[in-house]
């Protein structure tokens, strides 16, 4: 790449990262996290003692084991129910909003026939999930055999939030539960309750605006399915490749002379590189183009490196052709720290050296501290679906 070649690489990218930016940081504005309206509703205290709680008209509501996971149908596997426990844990810890997942078998278990609606408001009640005095608490409600399901969402929230809700449901949720994949559902699901809350993926809450914008942008894109992604990525893929090939290949004009200079073969061009750059193309983490001017007899070297090459640049010789090996010798526990071995070794210039790290020490999963809902109640508001 000559230096003009790299002077409209670099305003082209400048353009692409400017109008990047603007399009992440207006899509961000419009889409900052929604606050619910705070409301001062009474709301008496529930038996946080009982597994089972009674409830008026006969039969009894499912106790809560913990705050955010209790999959009594068993649809979630351990590593499934840590991981949405954990976005559960980080949305309280960011926002302070209590949402918890609950899936039954089925209502008629806990003595009751009918709508789901009626079910999930008394069950968020009772469980006073949310703050007591935003009443900003969400109920994921999954009835396994009774193919339904509920978001249920706290008095603080406005009518609006239903039909988004609904969105989340018929999107996220539902398609996986048609094909019994519920442990998918459920996830997906999350993910998306989140983001409609907060306006940020689970993980993201702390991100920038600009980001922000890219995520929602991403987010509906997935909406339409993987299909999109093929889409859009193979006329990128095209765009970009051809555009690179182009500035490798153009015929260029000899700084010397003004002559156009001609690219020599790969055989030819090894006598003009040094034992190290042949090394480099032999392990293919560097590429070398040898353009030679038949005019004056000037010649231009250039290198493309590997974006996918496992080498690195040695310390010693400067080529890049220096690989790294990691042995792990002692693994890391909740309790105490691991020990690893580090190898370089350069295939050009045989430079070796030998490192030692520490490995932190896993983390265990926490959580808020807390071991009752905030009191708050719902007025019915939220959605449902079935399948």
């Amino acid at each position: 790449m000559t230096k003009r070649d790299l002077q409209w690489a670099l305003i082209i990218a400048g353009v692409v990262l400017v109008f990047g930016w603007a399009i992440g940081y207006g899509v961000g504005i419009m889409t900052q996290p929604r606050h619910v309206v705070t409301s001062q509703a009474e709301q008496g205290e529930p038996d946080w003692a009982n597994p089972d709680v009674p409830r008026t008209g006969g039969g009894k509501y499912p106790g809560y084991q913990e705050l955010y996971v209790n999959d009594y149908a068993d649809l979630l596997d351990a590593a499934a129910e840590t991981r949405v426990r954990q976005k559960l844990i980080d949305l309280y810890r960011h926002t302070d909003v209590e949402m918890t997942v609950l899936t039954i078998p089925g209502m008629s278990d806990f003595g009751h026939v009918g709508a789901i609606e009626p079910f999930a408001t008394g069950l968020f009640n009772t469980w006073g999930i949310g703050d007591a005095t935003r009443n900003d608490g969400v109920l994921i409600l999954v009835s396994r055999f009774d193919r339904r399901m509920r978001i249920e969402i706290g008095s603080g929230y406005s009518d609006n939030w239903n039909a988004t809700m609904q969105r989340v449901i018929d999107i996220a949720f539902l398609p996986q539960f048609r094909q019994d994949a519920y442990q998918q559902g459920i996830e997906d699901g999350v993910d998306a309750t989140i983001f409609a809350i907060t306006g940020a993926l689970p993980g993201q809450q702390d991100v920038s605006t600009v980001q922000r914008g890219w995520n929602w942008i991403g987010y509906k894109l997935r909406q339409f399915g993987e299909w999109i992604w093929a889409l859009l990525a193979v006329p990128a893929g095209a765009a970009f490749w051809g555009i690179r090939r182009y500035l490798r290949n153009r015929p260029r004009p000899c700084r010397e002379c003004g002559t156009i200079m001609g690219r020599l073969d790969e055989q030819a061009d090894d006598q003009f590189l040094d034992d190290g750059q042949q090394t480099e193309e032999f392990l293919k983490s560097v590429d070398y183009d040898v353009w030679s001017c038949g005019q004056c007899g000037h010649m231009d070297i250039e290198h493309y490196r590997s974006w996918f090459s496992g080498y690195g640049d040695c310390p010693r010789c400067s080529y890049r052709t220096m690989a790294t090996q990691t042995t792990v010798l002692v693994s890391a526990t909740t309790s105490s720290t691991g020990r690893k071995r580090i190898d370089y070794d350069c295939n050009h210039c045989e430079y070796h050296n030998q490192v030692f790290r520490t490995i932190p020490r896993k983390t265990k999963s926490s959580s808020s501290g807390s071991s009752s809902f905030g009191g708050g109640s719902s007025s019915g508001g939220g959605a449902s679906g079935s399948w």
